[in-house]
């Protein structure tokens, strides 16, 4: 059944099927062949079960804040915030532009919605200061991956319903490594403008033009004040907090900037729910998945020679973590955590290793796929948005992909790193 399962769905996959179809025709196919008698209801069940979770209704919600931020003011109000404070360094704008898709990802949760919010508006900026358009490409398309690990984010809430852990607590949890892939981040910007003669340095910004500048994105800067703390201070589930960021963005954005209207909230709305759509389909998909890997035993047959009988916690962490790289590399985040949560979960479990650690490890591989060759789903939205073929859009992200690695083994030697505030809010 290994085999079917997995290469119906590989074979679908080659033959360009969008990812929904071998997602659900594989474990059809492999019921149909070695358990005929299975009821299929039981596959409709799993699927209707996958999409069940109570906190699946944050996944619309912020999704539909983040498209109303991309399109109105308050993504270039952060950007200018930020290059207010670190323009005039070294490298000043390609570590403001890493900042502004850190601060963004603390508003939206999605990498796609920050590729097109912050690229857009930024990367013009950056070949005007004599960035190479690839680098600049690169840069986009990684640092907008941060937005995966800062809350709030919708990998973590998909890892949560897959394993039952708290989003409240991976929110947290992943605060500490996205401040950590930002602070990388710009370590590699800062020697990276020092290679290209043709980067200039802005003029340092006085302390009342970064006032201004500050006064102007208050209410941008609110996303997340009001998302973290509805949710820490205990007035609100992650779940209710969606909610409030899209009643704050539309507050924000339609009375107070006015550069919405209400025709356009439909616009986004129906973008919105297109998107959701295909979210849903591949939780459900994965879901019935993972309910066959199950029943077919798989896990028993592959993790103890790929674990032993007691794995250390460090060797466990370095192999979930390379499964999840490689399988993010190829489909969907969502599809790799609904697949292998199931699988890796109950070992994690058994060998008391820290959930929350997964799966703040988890969402950083999740970050990786989504910039890295072949399918990085930012490496598509960049080149639609910046209009570049895939060679050019690629050329520049292995520097970044490095980086990422790092910090990756960095969380896996030193777990306080995103363990800290966790604890200290929690415990």
């Amino acid at each position: 059944m290994t085999i079917l399962l997995f290469g119906t769905m590989l074979g679908l996959l080659f033959l360009t099927y969008p990812m929904m179809v071998p997602l659900l025709a594989a474990p059809i196919a492999a019921v149909l062949v070695f358990s005929p008698d299975l009821d299929p209801m039981n596959l409709t069940q799993q699927i209707m079960g996958g999409v069940k979770p109570i906190s699946l209704v944050a996944v619309p919600m912020f999704i539909f804040a983040a498209d109303i931020i991309s399109s109105g003011q308050a993504a270039r109000r952060l950007t200018d915030l930020v290059l207010a404070f670190f323009g005039h360094i070294r490298g000043g704008l390609a570590i403001t532009s890493v900042a502004a898709c850190t601060i963004f990802g603390a508003v939206s949760g999605s990498c796609q919605a920050t590729v097109v919010a912050i690229g857009g508006s930024l990367r013009p900026r950056l070949l005007e200061d004599g960035y190479d358009p690839s680098f600049a490409t690169g840069l986009m398309i990684n640092s907008a991956g941060i937005a995966l690990l800062i809350p709030p984010s919708i990998s973590m809430i998909i890892y949560g319903v897959a394993t039952g852990t708290s989003v409240g607590d991976l929110f947290i949890a992943g605060i500490g490594p996205g401040l950590l892939v930002f602070l990388v981040f710009s370590l590699y910007c800062y020697f990276a403008a020092g290679r290209m003669r043709s980067v200039r340095v802005r003029p340092r910004n006085t302390w009342s033009e970064r006032g201004r500048e500050f006064k102007k994105a208050l209410l941008a800067l609110g996303f997340p004040v009001l998302v973290l703390g509805a949710i820490y201070s205990g007035l609100a589930s992650p779940t209710e907090a969606s909610a409030l960021a899209v009643l704050y963005a539309l507050i924000v954005e339609v009375l107070v900037y006015r550069r919405l209207k209400l025709k356009d909230i439909y616009r986004i709305a129906l973008s919105t729910g297109l998107v959701t759509g295909v979210v849903f389909i591949l939780v459900g998909g994965g879901a019935v998945f993972s309910w066959v890997i199950g029943y077919a035993k798989i896990p028993n047959q592959v993790l103890p020679p790929l674990l032993g009988a007691a794995p250390g916690p460090v060797y466990l962490m370095a192999v979930i973590s390379l499964a999840y790289f490689i399988a993010c590399m190829f489909v969907d985040s969502i599809v790799a955590i609904m697949i292998l949560s199931p699988i890796f979960h109950p070992v994690v479990v058994a060998t008391g290793l820290d959930p929350v650690l997964v799966g703040v490890l988890v969402t950083m591989q999740a970050a990786i796929g989504a910039v890295s060759p072949p399918f990085g789903c930012n490496i598509f939205t960049a080149m639609a948005v910046f209009r570049q073929s895939y060679l050019e859009a690629v050329r520049r992200v292995f520097g970044f992909l490095i980086s990422y690695v790092l910090c990756t083994v960095l969380i896996i030697i030193f777990p306080n790193l995103s363990l800290f505030l966790r604890d200290l809010a929690f415990r």
